[in-house]
């Protein structure tokens, strides 16, 4: 999971947690916040480890697959898990 955050925060200053993460990733008012860590973590993290992360946290995979749409919607980036 450590590779996550390596992911989401690599290019930033300002940097993500788990917690933080996962919060952006259930709001999406949160997610326009940290456009750059969310739009890495549905577009440079691997599938498989975004559902991995998505059940650490809590997150019910049909809810991360609405938010990835509305994500995309908002951004214009298309992302895997919003196809």
């Amino acid at each position: 999971m450590a590779s996550v955050l390596t992911t989401v925060n690599g290019p930033y200053s300002v940097q993500l947690d788990y917690a933080g993460l996962a919060y952006c990733l259930a709001d999406l008012k949160l997610a326009k916040q940290h456009p750059g860590h969310v739009s890495a973590f549905l577009g440079e993290v691997p599938l498989a480890l975004q559902v991995e992360f998505a059940v650490v946290h809590h997150i019910p995979v049909l809810d991360l697959k609405a938010f990835a749409t509305a994500f995309s919607a908002w951004s214009g980036e298309s992302y895997p898990l919003a196809a």
